[in-house]
């Protein structure tokens, strides 16, 4: 590469950095809403105490004999009132279950099968009840809460929230940007300079990278201080994934962005393309959930193998030889994007 040519590469990447730190709506999007989602999502899945349980049990022969274990489990905020209050409490949802003694011993249960909590209500008091009347289990079982760092929800949700990060900074960093140059008539005006096409793309991928490095550090950076998320992988693995993902989402925004002349028209594509990932590719939750017919289709994602990737190496330490699979899709997914966007790509 001859020296003027190195000189307009760098001030293409300079010129496309002071455009993004100058834009506060890329700066929160890149660094403060993945923060705002780690604290939302980690205080909604926070390790609680035991759940207690509002049940009402009415007043009458036998009711002391279950009030009695109710209160004394702990698990149970239980309420003696009469008949007509029991199932007006539980009309207006004050409380999850209503117990009707009857006669030798034998309980009604009143609730809602439409209220989650009523039913686990129910289950939770008739587990307490039999065992008061003397039912013993065939198994000895013990309950272990697992709470140590790397096994909470908060370490699964990390790598999918940076994986998700990398896609949308990929796509709309680069689809975005150029359709918004081209509106600008800013890409018209640089085709009329001697700047290569292959120079103007290749300093839209190499902020990327710059860009990648900086999100990847600062947010495993809060996830390990603030969260005590562990890392076991190695940095170097960790960044050669990232580098890939992003440009394997780089070549598919532009590859959207290569015939685009409306901002509606690149959102549209954006969000049709991103929005199926972002449900369907286990940032939230596993992707075994999904049924089995469609779990080919979903590992053949791009975000998918992403943030498989990134769980493997930053939550097992895995070796990156074991990611290679991956690897090769998220290659594939930006070789072609890469070859059709530059195929496709008007100036104006």
């Amino acid at each position: 590469m001859s020296s003027p040519r190195l000189v307009a590469f760098r001030a293409l990447c300079i010129a496309r950095f002071r455009e993004f730190y100058r834009e506060p709506e890329a700066i929160f999007w890149s660094f403060i809403f993945p923060i705002l989602l780690f604290l939302v999502m980690g205080l909604a899945f926070r390790n609680r105490p035991v759940e207690i349980h509002p049940v009402a049990v009415v007043s009458g022969p036998g009711s002391d004999a279950l009030a009695s274990p109710l209160r004394e489990s702990g698990h149970f905020k239980v309420t003696l009132c009469d008949q007509r209050e029991a199932f007006q409490a539980l009309r207006l949802g004050r409380v999850a279950l209503v117990l009707v003694p009857g006669a030798a011993r034998a309980v009604e249960y009143r609730l809602d099968p439409s209220r989650p909590e009523s039913s686990l209500a129910r289950h939770a008091a008739d587990e307490v009840l039999q065992r008061a009347a003397g039912r013993t289990d065939a198994l000895p079982t013990q309950r272990t809460e697992v709470s140590e760092p790397g096994s909470r929800y908060i370490d699964f949700l990390i790598p999918g929230i940076l994986g998700l990060n990398l896609m949308s900074g990929a796509m709309w960093g680069v689809g975005f940007n150029l359709v918004d140059m081209r509106i600008k008539r800013l890409l018209k005006r640089m085709l009329a300079t001697p700047m290569r096409r292959s120079d103007f793309m290749a300093s839209q991928m190499t902020i990327r990278l710059v860009f990648m490095f900086i999100e990847v550090s600062f947010l495993l950076a809060f996830g390990r201080f603030a969260l005590d998320v562990p890392i076991a992988g190695s940095w170097p693995a960790i960044f050669l994934i990232g580098a890939l993902g992003a440009l394997s989402f780089g070549g598919i925004g532009l590859l959207l962005a290569s015939r685009a002349t409306r901002i509606e028209s690149i959102m549209g594509l954006m969000n049709a393309v991103t929005m199926p990932m972002m449900i369907g590719c286990g940032v939230f939750f596993s992707v075994e959930r999904f049924p089995e017919s469609v779990q080919p289709l979903i590992h053949a994602l791009p975000l998918t193998a992403l943030i498989d990737a990134l769980r493997a190496v930053v939550l097992e330490g895995a070796p990156l030889a074991a990611q290679t699979s991956r690897l090769a899709l998220l290659a594939a997914w930006g070789a072609i994007g890469f070859v059709a966007g530059l195929r496709l790509f008007r100036w104006n």
